[in-house]
């Protein structure tokens, strides 16, 4: 995939998992997907993703809303796997990763394009009517919060729109399972055409037809 004029060295700064291909796609993706609506991103974390999304967006004078309560995942905690002492905030005691993001698309120049929504997912999605071109699954991990995340969402995305979930692995000693097994069963509703997916990022798009996705 051709790489555009983006903030590589910012990108590589910023804190999170992402890979360089997949943030590529998701750049590429939300510029054909903002022409049509607004692009969701749920799980930001520091703000890696966010870039590529925004970016993506901003081409189009788009919108992105990116979810995230900003108290880390379950891997992110004290002791766990994936825990950084740097998002530990000294005066709570908690994880606070929303200075970081918040950092992060100040230098990228997407203030005016980013809305940030610092809240769980599931309370963003409570009263949400708002129909959406792409949405982004990369929050919580556990089966339960990720498939949540695909029954609060799924039923906004356009026809013809994208439904993009991170960390897709076949093999349990790659990775977790939860987000795979969100990915089976969005292709089991029988709403989603299976694209080619890009490493372990997972791409869908919705099929045109009238009926609402089921909750």
């Amino acid at each position: 995939m051709p790489k555009e004029d983006l903030p590589f060295e910012l990108i590589q700064e910023v804190k999170g998992f992402l890979d360089e291909e997949e943030g590529l796609f998701l750049y590429h993706t939300a510029k054909e997907a903002a022409r049509r609506g607004p692009c969701l991103e749920i799980g930001s974390y520091c703000g890696k993703s966010s870039i590529y999304l925004g970016l993506g967006c901003k081409a189009r004078q788009g919108v992105l809303f990116s979810i995230d309560h900003h108290r880390g995942s379950e891997e992110q905690q004290p002791g766990q796997e994936y825990f950084d002492p740097e998002l530990l905030d000294s005066v709570s005691g908690r994880i606070d990763t929303f200075p970081f993001f918040r950092k992060t698309i100040e230098k990228a120049g997407l203030e005016e394009t980013i809305v940030p929504m610092v809240c769980s997912s599931a309370l963003a999605a409570r009263r949400w009517s708002t129909p959406l071109s792409l949405v982004f699954i990369d929050g919580g991990h556990s089966f339960e919060s990720a498939y949540k995340d695909y029954q609060n969402w799924a039923k906004h995305i356009l026809p013809e729109g994208f439904l993009l979930i991170h960390d897709i692995f076949e093999d349990p000693q790659k990775g977790g399972q939860a987000p795979f097994q969100v990915y089976q069963k969005a292709l089991a509703s029988g709403r989603f055409l299976e694209l080619p997916r890009v490493k372990s990022l997972g791409v869908l798009k919705r099929k045109v037809e009238k009926e609402n996705l089921p909750s």
